[in-house]
């Protein structure tokens, strides 16, 4: 090739967003570049034409979409699921024909495809060997008792996420089906949150990993696990449990997709690991709400900072207005849906770090066909009932997206993730409302009502964990990892391994402000007489204190004022971008009620905004169901910028011939 040939189209390639990604490797769009919404697209097992598949990618473009992710389900009706000639066979010839279709259709109107890498969720398949199956301490074999797929009515064995092996069978397995859709741009393969209970998790030789690394036999214990007295010996068992996780799951579950032209995707709540370090592992951290409040995305949002990750996505507007009651196999008020609700939502993870909204979801169907509905989400299609504000609130969610990409997400403060105090015990306090159970609550190992303390509002702290602290260095007096750096580290827990315990100290001698805002005891069933040593040693030192207001005095808060609301801040060439969420958008809980956005009145916050230049005094002017974006520019100057959207409320019947007040009389009934 000439070399005024090759010039030109990589210039070509340059000018259309595409790099080129070498010989045999086709060519890249980098992810979510354009930061418009995606959705997860719910293909039930059944005949899939492609003139559909075209129609609704052509209308996922005209509405705002950036992208699909498809996810595969039983048939929608119950006497199809007695049947087991619905669609192509699972991974099939014809079924992969279809699913390349899509990609090469999505590539052709400049869509993204991702893939569930499954059929449900967690991992699962029909053909699963038994010896890499999933089982429990008392099981000698891996039971095949999850139907539901889109090989029903055939039930799946779930993959054991413990070994490597069985991983390393369930992709050869899986690529089969996916070859060709892997070619084009890049696709993200995607997991689900982790849907297993850990109640008793276990592997082939689980037990010697366990001597190995804590000296004792865990086996005598197993039949009292759960009891108060074995707490040590339960925290134990679950450090093993998590690292095992991430060391033979999602570890290799992104190396594989690299291998095959593709990245992850992964919402790793509910998974027994260090969160963290689960989300550091997988190239793009998701977080979903509202079965998950809002809050919990800082989290994902936290790992992609510290892995020097741009994207951070969240399966969004998940049982909206609850989980039950049903009627006609569909979630309270589905189809009546509204967006001034939804944009709470929204804003509340936007306020959390996500710059990467998937919508949950867009059912395949025929458009304008009412006949496919997925019971625990928003109806996106063409009937959808908001279809007249959804091009708007899809630009709306791009623009904020676009502006919570710049740069890199802005770090003062590094809070310890209380990992230790979380996996100590499994189930919520009954009696405590504040810890609400939730359709896929199973214990506290998920961190679902984890804040950082209140006495650091007005900051941005990011959570850090053991693995961070123990690569992080001390740079000026900060705390450098990767490419993010911290003012100061705080430990506001009850309880620390001593190995992060070594680490702090380490970290505090090189010159480390440090708050230990309580004396953490060490977990663990064996414990060690250093530990003490090591915290007297720490607290001994002049940067290191209990009072919070001791160490953080010198470390202007970007934001201060009274009841401020929830923000992010990022921070690029100087300039900070930060945007405030409506208070009534803070601190949601699920489920929300329906029109909540309405009872909104508008509110107003004065705050200080420290910039380079100095403080500047700014009113937020909150107007009902609306949220802020404000630019603080390297000269000191602070303006808003316009939104351009407002949510308008909808009246009348919705999308499937009800209105609000005949599905509340139903639901009476």
């Amino acid at each position: 090739m000439k070399k005024s040939l090759l010039v030109a189209i990589l210039m070509i390639f340059t000018l259309t967003g595409i790099s080129y990604a070498g010989k045999g490797k086709g060519y890249n769009v980098e992810p979510y570049a354009s930061c418009k919404p995606y959705t997860r697209w719910w293909w039930f097992t059944d005949k899939i034409e492609k003139k559909d598949i075209r129609e609704q990618l052509i209308w996922a473009k005209e509405v705002g979409l950036g992208g699909v992710e498809i996810a595969w389900l039983r048939p929608r009706s119950k006497a199809a699921r007695n049947n087991p000639i619905q669609g192509p066979e699972w991974l099939s010839p014809e079924w992969a024909d279809v699913v390349s279709y899509a990609k090469r259709c999505a590539d052709s109107l400049g869509l993204g495809c991702d893939y569930t890498y499954g059929s449900l969720w967690p991992f699962m398949d029909p053909d699963l060997p038994e010896r890499f199956g999933s089982r429990k301490y008392s099981e000698e074999v891996s039971p095949a008792k999850r139907g539901g797929g889109w090989w029903t009515p055939r039930r799946a064995r779930v993959l054991d996420h413990l070994n490597k092996k069985a991983f390393n069978w369930y992709a050869k397995h899986m690529d089969k089906g996916f070859k060709e859709a892997y070619k084009g741009s890049t696709s993200a393969l995607f997991v689900d949150s982790w849907e297993i209970n850990p109640k008793y998790l276990w592997t082939h030789g689980f037990e010697n990993k366990f001597y190995k690394k804590f000296g004792y036999r865990i086996e005598p214990f197993m039949e009292r696990l759960y009891k108060a007295e074995n707490r040590g010996v339960f925290y134990d068992y679950s450090e093993l449990l998590g690292e095992l996780a991430i060391e033979n799951f999602y570890k290799p579950f992104t190396a594989h997709a690299h291998k095959v032209n593709a990245i992850t995707r992964a919402q790793c709540n509910g998974s027994p690991t260090d969160l963290l370090s689960a989300y550091m592992a997988v190239d793009i951290p998701e977080t979903e709400a509202l079965l998950y409040e809002p809050n919990f995305g800082r989290i994902a949002a936290s790992a992609a900072a510290l892995a020097d990750k741009k994207a951070v996505s969240a399966e969004t507007f998940t049982c909206l207005y609850g989980f039950r009651p049903r009627i006609e196999g569909r979630g309270p008020y589905m189809g009546l849906e509204q967006v001034a609700d939804m944009r709470l939502i929204a804003d509340a993870l936007l306020a959390n770090g996500t710059n990467q909204i998937v919508w949950h979801g867009m059912p395949y169907n025929k458009m304008g066909s009412l006949y496919q509905h997925f019971y625990a989400s928003v109806h996106l299609a063409s009937t959808a009932y908001f279809v007249d504000q959804l091009k708007d609130f899809n630009d709306y969610m791009a623009l904020v997206s676009s502006y919570m990409r710049r740069g890199r997400t802005y770090s003062d403060i590094a809070v310890y993730l209380p990992i230790e105090d979380e996996h100590q015990v499994l189930g919520y306090p009954v009696n405590r409302p504040q810890y609400q159970r939730v359709p896929g609550t199973q214990g506290r190992h998920q961190l679902r009502y984890i804040w950082a303390p209140e006495y650091l509002s007005g900051y941005q702290p990011l959570w850090v964990n053991r693995e961070v602290l123990s690569k992080a260095k001390v740079v000026n007096g900060c705390l450098v990892y990767n490419n993010t750096s911290f003012s100061a580290l705080v430990i506001d827990v009850k309880f620390v391994n001593i190995a992060s315990l070594r680490h702090i100290l380490r970290l505090a001698k090189a010159g480390l402000p440090v708050v230990v805002a309580r004396n953490p005891k060490q977990p663990g069933h064996i414990k060690s007489d250093e530990f003490g040593t090591l915290l007297n040693e720490l607290m001994a030192l002049p940067n290191v204190s209990q009072k919070p207001e001791n160490v953080l005095k010198s470390i202007k808060r970007i934001v201060e004022g009274e009841n401020l609301p929830e923000f992010w801040c990022r921070e690029e060439n100087g300039d900070k971008y930060i945007f405030f969420a409506n208070p009534a958008a803070c601190k949601m809980h699920y489920p929300l009620r329906y029109c909540q956005a309405f009872e909104d009145q508008g509110s107003v916050r004065d705050v200080v905004i420290n910039t380079s230049k100095g403080a500047k005094s700014v009113r937020l002017e909150f107007k009902p169901n609306e949220s802020l974006l404000m630019k603080v520019s390297k000269s000191g100057e602070v303006e808003f910028i316009d939104l351009k959207f407002k949510a308008k409320r909808i009246e009348g019947k919705g999308t499937f011939g009800e209105t609000s007040a005949d599905w509340d009389a139903k639901t009476k009934s």
